[in-house]
């Protein structure tokens, strides 16, 4: 070999490893003898939140520094699945769906980590939803709380609708007892759309489904495929396709914030949803609105309500100091920056006063979100392969909103693919 070809050879050779040294200190530590702990979101809004928080962490934790990636939702579940099996994925990263990198032993056991008595602290439904197989594989962080009803004032006032009678109606299949779409119909006189019925899992479709009587999931195995499913989905196809009292499925599918842009517009009268949308609407909404409980079913009231949480990375090069980073964001201190400016409502309880506290302030009633837990709760269940399954489930559902499958074939079918998928 020619010297000037070694010459080149070993120019390129010490350039590969610079850069790979650089990459791996931009990873691990930066020459101060600092660790270096990576923190996964999906949300640009919590970004700063975290990072007032994390600032104050390290002031009293100098030997660390926590630094945040964003990656959007859109592509969160893809990536971190990929990250994760390839061993590139952050020290801590937030989680909703997780049962499968709990059975591949890819997470931190949070019992083992911070002790039992940790969870005493955090939200109890929260907890349940991060318990898998008898272990907490994740921090709380914040809860949804339930689902509740938004109201514009002036489409009320020019439907002759009082905002307090929002707070007793009932949906039914029997004309005698429904309440509901009496009202719709008649807030259909005043507005392009009275209520945003829809394929909307947390907000619409598992509120109905629970309190016509249902669940989703029953001892592993899908269980939306039965009468109280039939009841709940033929009233909201109805509500979409036959009375048009709602967004078209062909504006809402597949687009989650329509309804809420619609409502912001003045164009829906009612938004149902949950405490996710409301700084959006306090932020956005240029005409007089209010909050009131979600209509009542055969079964009675029932919400949804989902949680985040942080997941330590079983594969981290720093678990003592992860380890510290997952207790303070899982302390009074630490997740009370959460519900500062009322962007959320904290997991751990004593900060959940922030939260009400700082909406109160602002004239906004916040007790429905709270007040719907009061009664039964639903949720999408759990196990293996869960996000495969919804997957499958929604272009089901996408199509009998859009009135091309009747309701009971697209449960029994949407059923089937959803349970394939788990067992394949």
């Amino acid at each position: 070999m020619k010297s000037s070809t070694r010459v080149v050879l070993g120019s390129v050779l010490v350039t590969v490893l610079l850069v790979a040294a650089a990459m791996w200190l931009g990873r691990d530590g930066d020459g101060s003898g600092r660790a270096i702990v990576w923190l996964r979101l999906w949300d640009q809004s919590f970004v700063a939140p975290y990072r007032a928080s994390l600032d104050e962490f390290q002031r009293a934790n100098q030997d660390i520094e926590v630094r945040i990636t964003l990656v959007p939702f859109a592509s969160y579940p893809q990536k971190l699945r990929l990250d994760v099996a390839g061993g590139t994925a952050d020290d801590i990263f937030w989680i909703n769906l997780y049962q499968d990198y709990a059975n591949a032993g890819r997470l931190l056991d949070i019992d083992a980590e911070l002790g039992p008595q940790a969870k005493r602290a955090w939200d109890r439904v929260a907890v349940e939803q991060f318990t898998h197989n008898g272990v907490l594989w994740g921090v709380p962080q914040f809860v949804d709380g339930g689902s509740a009803v938004f109201y514009n004032r002036n489409l009320l006032d020019a439907a002759h609708i009082d905002p307090k009678e929002l707070g007793a109606l009932r949906w039914s299949p029997d004309d005698r007892v429904d309440t509901f779409r009496p009202l719709l119909r008649q807030l259909a006189t005043a507005a392009p759309w009275a209520y945003n019925a829809a394929n909307d899992i947390q907000s619409i479709t598992l509120p109905y489904l629970g309190s016509a009587g249902g669940q989703f999931q029953r001892a592993g195995r899908f269980d939306f495929d039965s009468a109280a499913g039939r009841l709940a989905f033929e009233y909201l196809v109805r509500l979409v396709d036959t009375e048009q009292l709602s967004p078209s499925a062909a504006d809402t599918n597949g687009n989650g914030d329509f309804a809420r842009n619609a409502f912001l517009q003045g164009k829906l009268a009612l938004f149902q949803s949950g405490s996710f949308n409301l700084a959006q609407i306090a932020a956005g909404a240029a005409f007089p609105w209010g909050t009131a409980m979600i209509p009542a079913g055969p079964a009675g009231r029932v919400s949804a309500n989902n949680a985040i949480a942080v997941a330590g990375n079983a594969a981290t090069r720093h678990p003592a100091e992860v380890r510290r980073v997952l207790a303070w964001l899982g302390s009074a201190e630490g997740n009370r920056y959460l519900a500062a400016d009322g962007a959320t409502i904290p997991a751990v309880t004593s900060e959940q006063r922030v939260y009400r506290d700082y909406w109160s302030r602002r004239g906004v009633d916040v007790s429905p979100f709270f007040d719907v837990l009061d009664g039964p709760q639903i949720s999408t269940g759990g196990g293996p392969r869960l996000p495969v399954a919804l997957t499958a489930i929604d272009p089901v559902f996408d199509e009998m909103f859009l009135g091309r499958i009747p309701v009971d074939e697209a449960l029994h079918r949407a059923s089937a693919d959803a349970q394939h998928a788990i067992e394949r």
